[in-house]
């Protein structure tokens, strides 16, 4: 017998035909999945082309309230000129006697010439230091009671949260 194997051909020879016979199985498998694919996609371009011819002109689903296409529609009326907008300006008056009224039946503020004038801003200072308490608005004072006394400034305290008190402006 000689060297190699299926009848008589050398061994690389029969090698090589097992691969190639595997690599041809390979290849048309490929070829029947594309062509399998091939006829999906043709079989979905048929359907949506029926779908297309019935839901057409002409075809069996054409919607009785549309125009046909031979038929011109009708111009829609022209719309009526939109009426000019009002200016958005706006005058209130407001009514004194009933200002008068509710400030009699509480306290009336302290008269203009009681409350002394605003001093001018002071250049180079910070905004919160120009800061003025509204001299309409006075804080009334809470009572304190034996079970909460007010707190105040004590000598044993030391500095506060924020540091030592400030000075009243002068």
């Amino acid at each position: 017998m000689s060297k190699g194997g299926y009848n008589g051909a050398p061994k690389y020879i029969n090698d090589f035909t097992k691969a190639l016979a595997g690599e041809v199985r390979n290849l048309l498998a490929e070829v029947g999945q594309l062509r399998d694919e091939r006829r999906a996609l043709q079989y979905e371009i048929s359907e949506l082309m029926s779908v297309k011819s019935k839901h057409g002109a002409g075809g069996e689903y054409v919607p009785e309230w549309r125009p046909k296409p031979e038929e011109e529609p009708p111009a829609p009326p022209e719309p009526p000129a939109p009426a000019p907008a009002r200016a958005g300006w706006r005058v209130v008056n407001k009514r004194a006697e009933r200002k008068e009224k509710a400030l009699g039946k509480t306290q009336r503020p302290p008269s203009p010439s009681s409350v002394p004038p605003l001093e001018p801003a002071k250049p180079n200072t910070p905004a919160w230091t120009q800061w003025r308490p509204n001299p309409h608005i006075a804080p009334k004072p809470i009572a304190g009671t034996s079970a909460a006394p007010l707190p105040g400034p004590s000598a044993s305290a030391g500095p506060g949260i924020f540091g030592p008190p400030t000075p009243p402006p002068k």
